[in-house]
């Protein structure tokens, strides 16, 4: 009788254009996350630098660079600035609330203006309706939809202005993907809030960590995950506080 099979199997992507830094080149490692321990795997293997898309767990394994690196918020010692406290009072009376991970058209449509807006050429801009549900709803692990919603007047359901898939594990959250309405300028900041929601009900939780995905110096689009402070980087040691402002 042959053993069972205690470790995942591994696979590295094709070699391909880098998205964050021209001229580089893009290579993964990734796994699939099934069965009854998935959620185990995926913890175990967030710990270590990967992400999570649907049913895969990936992690940058480019043969010539190191600039991608996991980085999450220390949620315990997190801090707003004056410009996050602003935010944060700016949109103080939206409604959130946490659903299964199933897609619908509002949310689907409010992806559709967020791309259209801020990456009309990004990877994720030709993404029809069942691309989108299948990003939400092929997990295999703890995950949910956080909605936030103005609030509700006269009986009615207030318009969702943002949304973000997130991962629950034991040690904190990780947020997957947000989107939300880049056209409100009164309530200008949505994205910021919504990360900075998170962080806080992680606290409030008593979850030390919100994991943010990869921060790629020298990125301008990855420069906004250096604003949430203290954040830890994932380095050949394990886990270490940092600045990112002393990386130049």
């Amino acid at each position: 009788m042959s053993a069972p099979v205690r470790f995942p199997r591994f696979f590295v992507t094709t070699p391909g254009p880098c998205p964050y830094l021209p001229g580089k080149t893009e290579r993964k490692v990734f796994t699939e996350l099934n069965g009854n321990h998935a959620n185990e795997l995926n913890e175990a293997l967030g710990r270590i630098g990967f992400r999570r898309s649907q049913n895969v767990a990936y992690r940058p394994s480019c043969l010539d660079c190191k600039a991608c690196v996991s980085v999450r918020v220390r949620t315990d010692e997190f801090r707003p600035n004056a410009t996050q406290r602003k935010i944060l009072r700016r949109n103080a009376d939206l409604v959130v609330s946490a659903c299964r991970p199933w897609s619908t058209s509002e949310q689907y449509d409010l992806l559709r203006r967020y791309l259209t807006t801020r990456h009309p050429e990004g990877g994720m801009a030709n993404m029809d309706d069942m691309d989108y549900a299948d990003m939400v709803e092929q997990s295999p692990v703890q995950s949910h939809v956080v909605e936030y919603r103005t609030p509700t007047t006269f009986g009615r359901l207030g318009e969702l202005v943002g949304a973000c898939l997130t991962d629950q594990q034991s040690d904190g959250v990780s947020m997957i993907y947000s989107f939300y309405n880049p056209d409100i300028e009164e309530r200008g900041g949505l994205g910021t809030f919504i990360i900075m929601d998170h962080i806080l009900r992680a606290k409030a939780a008593g979850l030390p960590y919100v994991y943010l995905g990869y921060w790629v110096n020298g990125a301008a689009r990855m420069q906004y995950k250096t604003r949430y402070r203290p954040l830890e980087r994932l380095g050949p040691d394990g886990w270490e506080l940092f600045d990112p402002d002393a990386e130049g």
